[in-house]
């Protein structure tokens, strides 16, 4: 089969930083994109109480929590917990695309810049590093310490991009969907999924 016909499996985290509804997108447009075949979705402790917070998910009831966090059945995401760490996804003979964390709070940073995988969020995102796959961390804070910055750097030196939730508004947005909405095109970009509702500055 040629290599461009093969379906992409991505691993989508989910920490506990504020910004629930950019991961909701995410995995809608994930969801909605013919190119991926497979979603991995691993929520931390912090990041089920996050989504509580901010989307009303019930994170008591496991089985369901992949349905609440798209807003829809899920065709192509399964649900991961935290705590497995012998999921497939920690595996580096586990063929995986990319993965993107977020929101990515600065502690689940600080983890992945220095090799500290004691979570699946974690060791999933240290694999993809060492078998160089694509991760992008949505960082999630504000203002940054030296110590955020430096984790930043690190992660970076170690593969990973650093792409810190940072809405635009050259697309002239009307509502909060639509900043979130350019936002999460941008990010799906970077694991080459460009989005055809991608705005594109023409000059």
């Amino acid at each position: 089969m040629p290599q461009e016909n093969v379906l992409k499996t991505i691993v989508v985290g989910v920490t506990g930083a504020s910004g629930a509804v950019f991961a909701r997108s995410t995995l809608q447009m994930l969801e909605a994109d013919a190119r991926v075949g497979k979603i991995h979705l691993v929520i931390s402790g912090s990041g089920l109480k996050v989504l509580r917070e901010e989307l009303g998910v019930d994170a008591t009831r496991t089985s369901a929590i992949a349905h609440q966090v798209l807003g829809s059945t899920p065709q192509k995401t399964s649900y991961l917990l935290d705590s497995d760490i012998g999921a497939c996804i920690a595996s580096g003979s586990y063929p995986v695309d990319g993965m993107a964390v977020i929101p990515c709070s600065t502690g689940c940073l600080a983890q992945i810049a220095h090799g500290v995988a004691s979570t699946l969020i974690e060791r999933a995102a240290d694999v993809c590093l060492k078998e160089r796959r694509k991760v992008v961390l949505a960082v999630r804070d504000a203002p940054f310490n030296r110590i955020h910055l430096q984790n930043m750097l690190a992660a970076y030196d170690a593969g990973a991009e650093i792409f810190p939730i940072i809405p635009a508004f050259y697309h002239h947005p009307r509502t909060i969907e639509d900043l979130v909405t350019q936002f999460c095109c941008r990010l799906l970009a970077r694991l080459g999924l460009e989005q055809e509702g991608q705005f594109h500055w023409q000059g």
